[in-house]
């Protein structure tokens, strides 16, 4: 499996800070706040249990933390208000204590602001910008943005996807959903990339993506692998949501070989080792 090698110098802004993600990928550590996350060791809804493991990936060397408060798949509905009271002063909190950017992990422009207020310099946003108001904020707020691919929307179980070529598709959307980044004023340096695994895929769809990682990197943006613990991964290796370790890592090995620069993970502490072997093997050329 060759190493993906950018063709130019990538930088990354996490806030009034520029990251050189040129040889080294970020880990970006998960805080879910809510009740019914996929995975039950980040689904810290009670705030002791929260910032007890935000100091925990944090001291295993994460780069970023990534809170949200709704879960991607279906689930009880959580209204605008109660999601800005589960994220919004975590968020405050959490740049108190760490010196680590936070992201804001929604898909609502009124959370997203609410988030930046608080503190947090990056909005991941699974839903591809569907809220128009998106991309307004964040530009307001010069914070980067995470655009993702997804077939239907946040919340909606999407179990038959269709594509006549899955890369393909998912290239164009993410080209488009580039181009309107910047139209509302965000730079390169602010536009991260991410296929979606699991949004809209089916499994075999996932797993081609994954493995054509260096085509998505090419495009020259940052790019987002968020593979922890997936569906897709269970699936084609018959494993439970707490047998995922190691496919995990392997998948988060292949991601940063072939350009991923951001990885999104539950296990801060193996994922840091990963990063820094390749990062070795990169800077070493």
């Amino acid at each position: 499996m060759p190493i993906f090698w950018p063709e130019r110098p990538l930088v990354m802004a996490l806030g009034t800070q520029r990251v050189d993600v040129t040889t080294r990928a970020l880990v970006m550590g998960i805080l879910n706040r809510t009740k019914d996350s996929f995975y039950g060791p980040a689904a810290t809804y009670d705030l002791d249990a929260f910032f007890q493991r935000a100091e925990r990936l944090v001291d295993e060397g994460a780069d970023l933390l990534d809170v949200g408060g709704v879960k991607a798949g279906p689930g009880d509905e959580v209204s605008e208000a109660e999601e800005l009271d589960r994220v919004v002063p975590v968020i405050e909190e959490l740049t108190k204590r760490f010196d680590v950017p936070v992201s804001v992990d929604t898909w609502r422009a009124s959370v997203a602001r609410a988030g930046f207020a608080a503190g947090a310099v990056v909005g991941n946003d699974i839903s591809g910008f569907a809220d128009p108001e998106y991309l307004k904020v964040a530009a307001n707020a010069h914070a980067t943005v995470v655009a993702t691919h997804i077939r239907l929307r946040p919340r909606v179980a999407d179990p038959t996807p269709t594509y006549d070529d899955v890369t393909k598709s998912v290239t164009e959307f993410l080209l488009e959903r580039r181009r309107w980044a910047r139209e509302a004023g965000l730079s390169e340096e602010q536009i991260v990339l991410d296929a979606g695994l699991d949004l809209g895929k089916t499994s075999a769809q996932s797993l081609r993506l994954l493995r054509d990682t260096n085509a998505l990197a090419a495009l020259g943006s940052p790019l987002l692998l968020s593979a922890s613990n997936k569906t897709f991964l269970g699936a084609i290796f018959d494993l439970e949501v707490d047998q995922r370790r190691e496919a995990s890592l392997a998948a988060t090995a292949i991601g940063i070989a072939l350009g991923c620069r951001i990885v999104r993970v539950h296990d801060v502490a193996g994922a840091v080792r990963v990063r820094d072997t390749l990062a070795s093997v990169a800077e070493a050329r």
